[in-house]
C-alpha cells in the first residue's frame, strides 16, 4: 500500500511520501535508544512539565489538525476537533496523574521477608514501538504515546500509510514541548519492516492496535524475541436493551454508538442485542434514526456520517452485508454501494441474522448494524458472547441486579450500563479472547511498558 493522502470523499490523491530507507530507520532507533536513556534520568515532575507543554502546541494547532484528520480518513469535521480536544485532555491527565500510579509502594510488614525495608518501584522499559491503525489517527496513538513518554520510555510509531500527515504530525509533536530529541518518531515504513525492528535487541516492547491477523503476526514475532506485547484487535461489541429502559435514549444513544467515526471504531456497537417484549419498538425507532442521518461532505458541519477511510474498506463491508442479504437477511435500511464519487456507505440495519452469515461472527468496520430478538437475558448473553471477540459491551437495563448479572457473565474488556462504549483516559482499556490482551490508559495503561521492581534492604 502506497504510504499517501488520499481524499476518502473524492478518491483524490492529494499527497504521497517515500518510504524511509534502513539508514533513516537506523538513524531514528539510534536517536530513540538515547532519548530513552536520557528519559530514564529525567525527574518525572519534567516530564509533566513537556506534557503540558505538548498539549498547549496541540491546542494552538487543534483546528489546522482537525481538518487534517478530515482530509486524511474523512470523519466528520466536528468528531475530528472532538478528537484533538480528547488527545489534549489526555495529555494533561497523564502529565497530571503519573506519578500517583508510579509511586513506590512500601511493604506494610517488611520483618516478614527479614529486612529494614522493602518495596516495589517502577522503571521503563526503553523503546516502544507503536504499530496503529488510520480510524483515530491522532487519539489511537495518544493514548500509548503520553502514558509511555511520562513512564520514561521513548516512542517508535509506525503508522498506517493512508494517514502520514498525522503520523509525521505526531513524530514532531513532543519534542515541541520539550522532551528530548529523539523520545517519539514516526517511522514511515512499510509493514515488510515491522518484523525486523521487533527482532531488534534495542526494541524492547511492541503495542499495535489492528487487525486479528496483524496482531498474531506481531505478537508471533515478538514472543520469538521474548518482547512484551499489548495487542488491541478489534470488535464486535454488543449492545443489549432489556425491557423497562427509556427506549428513546436507547435507540438514540445505539444510533450514535453505530456510527460514531463514519462506523468505523472497534468498540463501536455493532450486534444490538434486543429482549422480545421491546424489540418491535426499538427497533423501529432505531431504523427510522439511522435512516434519518445526514450524510455527505465530512467538512460540512452538519455532515452526521461521511466516507470510510479506504475504497477496500468500503467493499469489504459491503461483501459482509451482500452475503448476509444473499443468506436471507432482512435489510430494514441502507445496504447498497451509492454510485457517487468517494467511499460513502449509507447507514444500513439487518435483521433475521442467522449463524451462516459471515456479519454474525465477523466484525462490521462500517455504518452497519445487525438487530437480534431474544428471550430474556440468558439468551442475550449466549448471542453477545458467541464471537471470538471481547472487546467492550453496552447493556441497558432498568434493574440493578440485573445489571450486576450481565456484569459478571459478558466477556468482554468493559461494560457500559445504560450508555454507550467510549475510551478515556482515566479508564484502563483492552479486551479478552481475539479482542487481544493488555490495557492502555489508566494507571494499568502507564504500567504495560514499566518494569516492576521489587527492592529488600538488611
Amino acid at each position: 500500500m502506497p504510504i499517501a493522502t488520499i481524499n476518502p470523499a473524492t478518491g483524490e490523491t492529494l499527497k504521497t511520501f517515500q518510504a524511509y530507507d534502513d539508514a533513516e530507520i537506523e538513524r531514528r532507533l539510534t536517536t530513540a535508544v538515547d532519548a530513552a536513556a536520557a528519559l530514564r534520568q529525567t525527574p518525572i515532575g519534567q516530564r509533566a512539565k513537556w506534557m503540558h507543554a505538548a498539549a498547549d502546541a496541540m491546542q494552538t494547532e487543534a483546528e489546522d489538525l482537525a481538518r487534517m484528520l478530515t482530509l486524511e480518513m474523512g470523519k466528520p469535521i466536528t468528531q475530528a476537533r472532538a478528537e484533538v480536544d480528547k488527545c489534549i485532555r489526555s495529555m494533561r491527565f497523564e502529565a497530571d496523574h503519573a506519578h500517583e500510579f508510579l509511586a513506590d509502594q512500601p511493604l506494610s510488614d517488611p520483618g516478614a521477608v527479614g529486612a529494614s525495608k522493602a518495596w516495589t518501584t517502577w522503571q521503563p522499559l526503553g523503546v516502544v514501538l507503536a504499530v496503529m491503525p488510520w480510524n483515530f489517527p491522532l487519539w489511537q496513538v495518544m493514548r500509548f504515546a503520553a502514558p509511555a513518554l511520562m513512564a520514561g520510555n521513548a516512542g517508535l510509531l509506525k503508522h498506517a500509510s493512508n494517514v502520514p500527515q498525522a503520523a509525521l504530525y505526531l513524530g514532531s509533536l513532543f519534542a515541541k514541548g520539550g522532551f528530548p530529541d529523539g523520545a517519539f518518531q514516526a517511522l514511515l515504513i512499510s509493514s515488510s519492516a515491522v518484523a525486523p525492528l521487533i527482532a531488534d535487541e534495542r526494541v524492547a516492547a511492541i503495542t499495535i492496535t489492528g487487525s486479528e491477523p496483524a496482531g498474531r503476526e506481531v505478537a508471533t514475532t515478538a514472543g520469538r524475541n521474548i518482547k512484551k506485547t499489548v495487542l488491541e484487535l478489534g470488535g464486535s461489541d454488543p449492545f443489549i436493551v432489556m425491557a423497562g429502559v427509556d427506549l428513546d435514549a436507547a435507540s438514540s444513544t445505539a444510533v450514535h454508538a453505530r456510527v460514531q467515526n463514519n462506523g468505523q471504531s472497534c468498540i463501536a456497537a455493532k450486534r444490538f442485542i434486543i429482549d422480545e417484549p421491546v424489540y418491535e419498538e426499538f427497533v423501529e425507532r432505531f431504523t427510522a434514526k439511522m435512516k434519518a442521518l445526514r450524510i455527505g461532505d465530512p467538512m460540512d458541519e452538519s455532515t452526521e456520517v461521511g466516507p470510510l477511510a479506504t475504497e477496500s474498506g468500503r467493499d469489504e463491508l459491503d461483501q459482509l452485508v451482500q452475503d448476509a442479504a444473499g443468506k436471507g437477511a432482512e435489510v430494514l435500511a441502507g445496504g447498497a454501494k451509492p454510485d457517487n464519487p468517494g467511499w460513502f456507505y449509507p447507514p444500513t440495519v439487518l435483521a433475521g441474522l442467522t449463524d451462516d452469515m459471515r456479519i454474525v461472527t465477523e466484525e462490521a468496520f462500517g455504518p452497519v448494524a445487525s438487530v437480534y430478538r431474544v428471550s430474556g437475558r440468558e439468551e442475550a448473553v449466549r448471542v453477545a458472547n458467541q464471537t471470538s471477540f471481547g472487546l467492550s459491551s453496552a447493556v441497558w437495563s432498568a434493574d440493578a441486579e440485573e445489571q450486576a448479572w450481565f456484569v459478571g457473565t459478558l466477556d468482554a474488556g468493559a461494560v457500559f450500563i445504560n450508555g454507550m462504549s467510549e475510551s478515556s483516559a482515566q479508564l484502563p482499556f483492552g479486551g479478552v479472547k481475539n479482542s487481544g490482551y493488555g490495557r492502555e490508559m489508566g494507571s494499568a495503561g502507564i504500567r504495560e511498558f514499566c518494569n516492576l521492581k521489587a527492592v529488600w534492604k538488611a
